[in-house]
């Protein structure tokens, strides 16, 4: 898992493998199949270990700045490579290795869709006006995400995510605000 996401799925090599594994091709491929089932188990597993949910908290803006600061330790954590395995292992995967783009790209789309779920409890709940562009908030808080896991993989420390968590969070009226009222 450390090493597809330190160097992504493409700046692996199967000799990689089997050093960080201490085994043998042979025992590798018995045991996986291939380079690509390998990979996929080493993505459930960084999820296992490693997934935070956009849940819980009492309100939905609570619950997405949480989700935001919680992943943020995690991308800046110096235990483990930086940023998102989910989000930078695959950013540059040839035509060859689509199957791949695509197993990530539908991870990402999972957490991006449990975000729209917890936002629409959001508005069940009464936090979140009826009204407000459910689409646009996703779109904006995944993006924010994603960023948060390219600036840790150059370099930015915990206390430069937050600042960037708090920026996105000062955003929130913009989203939430019921239409015609006044923009604060």
């Amino acid at each position: 898992m450390l090493v597809f996401w330190e160097r992504g799925y493409e700046g692996v090599s199967m000799s990689d493998l089997t050093a960080a594994m201490d085994i043998n091709s042979p025992s590798l491929y018995a045991a996986f199949g291939s380079k690509e089932a390998l990979f996929r188990e080493a993505v459930e597993r960084y999820g296992e270990r490693f997934e935070v949910r956009c849940a819980g908290r009492e309100t939905a803006r609570e619950a997405v700045e949480e989700w935001l600061l919680e992943r943020s330790r995690t991308f800046a954590d110096q235990a483990h490579p930086p940023g998102c395995m989910v989000v930078l292992s695959g950013l540059n995967c040839t035509a060859r290795n689509t199957p791949i783009r695509e197993f990530l790209a539908q991870k990402r789309r999972a957490h991006l869709d449990a975000l729209r779920v917890r936002l629409a409890q959001g508005v069940a709940d009464g936090d979140i006006p009826e009204n407000t562009d459910l689409d646009a908030m996703v779109r904006f808080f995944g993006t924010v995400l994603h960023g948060l896991a390219i600036q840790a993989l150059d370099g930015a420390r915990e206390v430069d995510l937050r600042t960037v968590v708090d920026a996105a969070m000062a955003a929130w009226p913009r989203f939430t605000q019921e239409k015609g009222a006044a923009a604060p």
